[in-house]
């Protein structure tokens, strides 16, 4: 499909990456993985053309047909979303156009045995059969089919795309690309804008599409899901693994050990023969053998061990002033444009300390309510920041708000202040801006580049509120694993808005489902979530979810089961309930850990006894009636606490 030869990219003294080369073939699932700054996005854009190598070539075959999907793309439209979405169909609505002039003249036209009119029947027949092969009027249900997958509503559809933040016109470009059913798709971070249903819908598009796919991608379930096979640009080179990327991880470790070892191996032979040169060189009877030794010597090939990027980002957030202990409470806070309601009625309580996430469909309200709780949006309702509460904020489109023009070190000096001021070298080296780095231009930076920088800018005040809104976009794998090691580390609170679960599992110890305006607390981390609603994603389990009681008129009349508690006494209760629970599924697992001991030495006596010598053995007739008594009575006791932990988990839930 596509063939790489001998590539090589120079943008300075030292290469980008040289002596590259690969096929892409037919329905290859390809993941390109590298450090940022590693050249994926520049591999891409070569792969379609858009940028030249300093060396070697490209081959496409004629008739081949490419779809690029940038990180950052300038878009200037002012149509609706179904029109702009429509121009994917560019060739089958001009083909549709000219089978209305055809029909039209045969309509026209009398000389019906005519040879013109004649050859216009076939000219009509043969462009209307290719009309229908292409999907002929079937492309509206696919355009639909399509940018609901990616999150659309259909009442969106016909809304101004100049109305809409550039995420979602990202995702009509992506539309778009997917529609138009290239031979083979080009996608870098395609899930930056996208929510979980719509990551999943992506995924399941992607695994039955004809075409084959290079994509780069920081979402480590994405590209395990998605790919079958794993180039990788590190060290100025290219390596190939026609693997999936967790068994890609584990080959590469493999590798590299093997490596190592049989370089050990040849520098302890080389330093032998050096030892034997050196020891009889000036020995007359071993001159033989010392000049056999030297031909050894340089016949040896040098085995060459993979260079290892050590370089990570060592981030570290910096001591934070004791905050209250609830430093953010609703109560029944609500959010309207208009006559479309956000969200209402939302009561929820985030303890001091406590990793919570943010999760749900994009547009149902989680960016909102982290505006409402920074204050830069009115509502409705009780919504209280805690006492001495120091909010440091990443939004979503943070890096793209750096200044261009500015070098990495003015951008931070620009905003640094104090004696922080001293160590602005020392905060861009941890950050992978050492040296000539810091000198670069904004403008020259990847997007994984630009985030690290942005996320520099949240570090230079002590603060104990972290609201981080899709913080990992752009964040390569390694970077996005120090992060969330630093958030775990963090002494303070934070609130992850975020559709990365394998960044938010082992964070979050609690989930605040956003969906029909409604906000809902779920307790344990992302995966808990989901099983707690028997699914596998999110869009399974707002479908799992019962049905909402039915208001009439007035409030005081919904059927309620018990009367409302206040947030308070709401979160108090479920976390006593909650350390109920934790308090039984530790003696649970004890239980098991207990029968587990003794079906073992039951086993063991039942050998014993099969020998002669023991089969009349008193003593251990005593141990094994007394442990087959205490094995039953843990048993029954196993069993009440399961019972224990089942009614306990119906009740939090």
């Amino acid at each position: 499909m596509i063939s790489v030869e001998g590539l090589k990219v120079e943008f300075g003294v030292k290469p980008l990456f040289q002596n590259v080369s690969f096929v892409v073939n037919d329905h290859d699932r390809i993941a390109l993985v590298g450090k940022n700054g590693a050249g994926k996005s520049t591999m891409l854009k070569i792969l379609c053309g858009l940028q030249k190598p300093t060396e070697g070539t490209v081959a496409v075959p004629s008739g081949s047909t490419i779809g690029y999907l940038p990180q950052v793309m300038k878009l200037q439209d002012d149509t609706s979303v179904r029109e702009e979405t429509r121009k994917a169909f560019a060739a089958i609505t001009r083909m549709k156009d000219r089978l209305a002039a055809m029909q039209q003249q045969l309509a026209d036209r009398t000389d019906y045995e005519s040879e013109g009119y004649l050859a216009l029947v076939e000219a009509f027949t043969q462009e209307h059969e290719r009309f229908m092969l292409m999907g002929g009027d079937n492309y509206e249900a696919e355009l639909e089919r399509t940018l609901m997958g990616l999150g659309f509503d259909r009442a969106e559809l016909d809304r101004p795309t100049s109305e809409l933040s550039g995420g979602w016109r990202m995702r009509i470009e992506l539309a778009k690309i997917l529609l138009q059913k290239p031979d083979v798709l080009l996608l870098d971070e395609p899930t930056n804008h996208l929510d979980i249903e719509s990551i999943q819908w992506l995924e399941q598009f992607l695994s039955q599409s004809a075409s084959a796919v290079v994509l780069v991608s920081h979402d480590r379930a994405f590209i395990n899901n998605v790919t079958n096979r794993t180039i990788e640009l590190t060290c100025g080179h290219a390596e190939d693994y026609r693997v999936k990327y967790d068994e890609y991880v584990v080959l590469r470790r493999e590798r590299r050990e093997q490596q190592l070892r049989a370089y050990e191996n040849q520098q302890r032979e080389i330093a032998d023969i050096k030892t034997f040169v050196d020891r009889f060189r000036y020995q007359a009877t071993k001159a033989v053998q010392v000049q056999q030794r030297l031909r050894q010597l340089e016949k040896i090939v040098p085995i060459e061990v993979d260079e290892v990027d050590n370089a990570a980002m060592h981030l570290k957030f910096p001591p934070c002033l004791r905050s209250g202990d609830y430093p953010v409470i609703c109560e029944e806070v609500g959010k309207a444009y208009g006559d479309h309601v956000v969200f209402e009625d939302v009561t929820l309580m985030v303890k001091r300390g406590e990793k919570v996430a943010f999760v749900g469909r994009n547009g149902e309200g989680k960016s909102t309510l982290v505006k409402c709780i920074r204050n830069e949006i009115p509502f409705t309702g009780n919504l209280k920041v805690g006492h001495n509460v120091q909010i440091g904020y990443f939004a979503q489109n943070q890096a793209q708000l750096l200044d261009e023009n500015l070098t990495v070190f003015d951008t931070i000096d620009h905003v640094a202040k104090g004696e922080i001021r001293l160590r602005i070298k020392d905060i861009l080296g941890a950050f992978m801006f050492g040296g000539e780095a810091s000198d670069k231009k904004v403008k020259v930076l990847s997007g994984g580049e630009r985030s690290r920088l942005a996320m520099i800018r949240l570090l230079l005040e002590p603060v104990n509120l972290l609201i981080l809104d899709e913080p990992t976009n752009h964040l390569d794998m390694q970077s996005k694993d120090v992060l969330k090691e630093a958030i775990r580390a963090f002494d303070g609170t934070a609130i992850i808005v975020s559709h990365d679960r394998d960044f938010l599992d082992g964070i979050v110890s609690k989930v605040y489902e956003f969906s029909n305006g409604h906000v809902r607390e779920h307790l344990g981390g992302i995966y808990d979530y989901l099983r707690d609603h028997q699914a596998e994603t999110i869009q399974q389990a707002l479908e799992n979810r019962p049905a909402e009681p039915v208001e009439t008129a007035s409030k005081a009349e919904t059927i309620a089961p018990e009367p409302k508690e206040t947030g308070r006494q709401s979160y108090e209760a479920r976390k006593a309930q909650q350390r109920k629970l934790n308090k039984v599924q530790k003696d649970l697992q004890q239980s098991e850990r207990k029968i587990t001991s003794m079906e073992k030495r039951m086993k063991e006596l039942d050998e014993l006894f099969m020998t002669p010598e023991n089969a009349a053995d008193v003593e251990l007739v005593t141990e094994y009636t007394s442990t087959k008594r205490a094995l039953d009575a843990e048993n029954d006791r196993w069993l009440e606490l399961s019972e224990t932990v089942e009614q306990l988990q119906r009740e939090i839930d």
